[in-house]
């Protein structure tokens, strides 16, 4: 029983998964969006995003932290100089996890890690869902103001 065990060991040994966790974080930086499974996914998000809150401040010692982890001098630098600007107003939640389905192989939960500041149609959706109506007649309302404020100066010109 893995009772209070923090950490998803993945099957393998300590070295073997900070390894596979630091290419995998790596990737993610660079590329923005990577595939794999559920499990590993969910290991990803608690290594990559202190390491995304560190970037926030950029400093010799925050950069060294980082490298210590990452050992990738590209994603280091990608990740201080494009992925904190953008991520600079967030307080946290760096990264999404969309569920894929199975794998055809092994049956395993795929899932597909992405930073959030970086999927261009997620974003445009909210702009879209916010001009969204309600079912009360939200619209025709709002027909109707726009119809009175043109009728309203056109009346008033022909009144002079």
């Amino acid at each position: 029983m893995r009772h209070g065990c923090k950490v998803n060991h993945l099957s393998r040994k300590t070295a073997h998964r900070d390894a596979m966790l630091s290419n995998m974080a790596s990737s993610l930086i660079k590329h923005k969006r990577i595939e794999t499974t559920l499990a590993k996914a969910k290991a990803l998000r608690k290594y990559v995003e202190p390491l995304i809150t560190k970037s926030k401040e950029d400093s010799t010692h925050q950069r060294r932290l980082v490298f210590a982890e990452l050992r990738d001098k590209e994603a280091v630098t990608e990740l201080f100089r494009e992925v904190s600007q953008k991520i600079a107003n967030r307080n946290g939640g760096y990264t999404r996890i969309l569920k894929l389905g199975r794998r055809l192989g092994d049956g395993a939960e795929m899932a597909m890690m992405e930073l959030v500041d970086y999927n261009e149609n997620m974003l445009k959706d909210t702009t879209a869902k916010k001009a969204k109506t309600t079912r009360r007649g939200g619209k025709k309302k709002a027909a109707e103001t726009v119809e009175a404020a043109a009728e309203t100066p056109a009346t008033e010109e022909k009144a002079e």
